[in-house]
């Protein structure tokens, strides 16, 4: 993968969760994948002989229920507002209105899909749905948190429901002063804009007069909950109950398994590219290299309003991103574990368990806050809010009997218990672990 596109793979039930790094492959990373599938399943009875394989994904598609399709609606006041994304077409959103108890509640969820760090990634992003609308489907289905069916989503069905489409590559944070104009190809760099004008619109459509929101998001739109989750707190009236959650998107500021800064150097790039200093937190940039601060565990203690985590301690986009990125495995030792975490050697794993205690040292003073919650699980996925198999189904991921959906309704109406942390790989029998060896269907 181009060390300046970071992406994420694209499920057709997100209508729009877009990367697929597996398309990238080199001719030779693909003869070793294929060479893994031939002896994945070898490996897995000497390594993993209590794991069963039907707990192993192999589409992330995995929602039960029919579900309606709900239409683009492009935003009426980005025009005006030159709110525009990558390459000038209009941001928008898809809109479930709410009925009966959760008429006057709204439930806002922030599409993910990666950044980019350089004027010419950013111009490559700008041909695709994550940096123009003109590519993005006309209709999506919503599923997991944002589903209508009371099965699959039991204390959020019947709620008003926003999907923000992303098309910026900064989390909205980006800001025009930073815009280039080479060669007259125009790259617009308006996340924050976006956003203002998009919060704007939503809130004079019947989010203003909300008793209940809730705004969220996945991966790199987990990181855009995070750093506007005051921001949207302080466009509600004072009585409105307001609380955030970010899904996969605490963003580990690690180095990789050569000891190379990888994610750091991404994301100065992206920040000093695009102009996102200023949406940054404050307190955090004051004592803080503003890229610094487009790393949750250097702001989120800033956050005032009641924020959940739900991540995955084996976070496969961390993993091939963060720890071990093509550019530090030369001999493409780790494509297999990649690829399926069931694929991983002993030494590997121990390098995965370091990671997950790298997050779980990270969380400790998160932890500790009476108004946080936090979802920690042992599976191999990402996101894990947006599809009803990891959000809510009878085969869903758990933690002492817990899944994601209940964990989260219950801290969200203060019901029980707001920390759930699980035992290391491979103990959680529940856990769906995603095999990427033959790509995203």
């Amino acid at each position: 993968m181009p060390a300046n596109q970071l992406r994420l793979p694209r499920s057709a039930a997100d209508g729009g969760f877009p990367w697929r790094w597996w398309r990238q492959l080199s001719k030779r990373h693909w003869t070793i994948a294929a060479a893994a599938a031939a002896a994945a399943f070898s490996v897995f009875l000497l390594i993993f002989p209590r794991i069963s394989f039907s707990r192993t994904l192999t589409d992330t598609n995995t929602n039960s229920g029919a579900s309606e399709w709900v239409p683009f609606t492009p935003s009426s006041k980005a025009q005006e507002k030159s709110a525009f994304c990558l390459d000038g077409s209009l941001p928008g959103y898809h809109i479930q209105r709410g009925f009966g108890s959760g008429s006057d509640s709204w439930l806002l969820h922030v599409e993910g899909g990666g950044w980019c760090n350089t004027v010419s990634s950013c111009s490559s992003r700008k041909k695709t749905s994550l940096g123009s609308s003109t590519y993005m489907e006309h209709r999506v289905q919503f599923f997991g948190i944002l589903s209508h069916d009371p099965l699959q989503n039991p204390d959020f069905f019947n709620w008003n429901k926003v999907k923000i489409r992303y098309c910026d590559g900064s989390s909205f944070s980006s800001h025009p002063e930073s815009e280039p104009n080479n060669n007259g190809t125009k790259i617009f760099f308006r996340g924050q804009l976006i956003w203002d004008t998009l919060m704007d619109e939503i809130l004079s459509i019947g989010m203003s007069k909300a008793k209940e929101a809730f705004l969220t998001g996945c991966s790199a739109g987990g990181l855009a909950t995070l750093i506007h989750c005051d921001d949207f707190r302080d466009l509600l009236p004072k009585d409105t109950n307001v609380k955030c959650l970010a899904d996969a998107s605490f963003f580990l500021n690690e180095k990789d398994i050569a000891g190379k800064p990888t994610i750091e150097s991404f994301y100065h790039g992206v920040v000093h590219n695009q102009g996102v200093a200023k949406s940054l937190n404050r307190d955090c940039a004051a004592r803080s290299e503003p890229s610094k601060c487009f790393f949750p565990q250097e702001f989120i203690a800033n956050i005032k309003t009641p924020v959940f985590l739900v991540q995955p301690a084996y976070d496969f986009w961390q993993i091939a991103n963060i720890l071990v990125p093509d550019s530090s495995d030369r001999n493409s030792s780790w494509i297999r574990c990649k690829l399926n975490i069931l694929n991983c050697d002993s030494k590997q794993l121990n390098v995965l368990h370091g990671f997950r205690n790298s997050l779980l040292t990270t969380l400790q003073k998160f932890r500790q806050n009476p108004k946080g919650g936090l979802f920690v699980n042992s599976c191999f996925v990402h996101c894990q809010t947006w599809a009803a198999g990891t959000w809510h189904s009878p085969t869903s991921p758990r933690i002492n009997n817990k899944t994601v959906a209940e964990a989260v309704g219950d801290w969200y109406f203060r019901r029980g218990e707001s920390v759930h942390i699980d035992c290391p790989f491979p103990c959680n029998p529940t856990c769906y672990h995603r095999d990427l060896t033959f790509g995203w269907r």
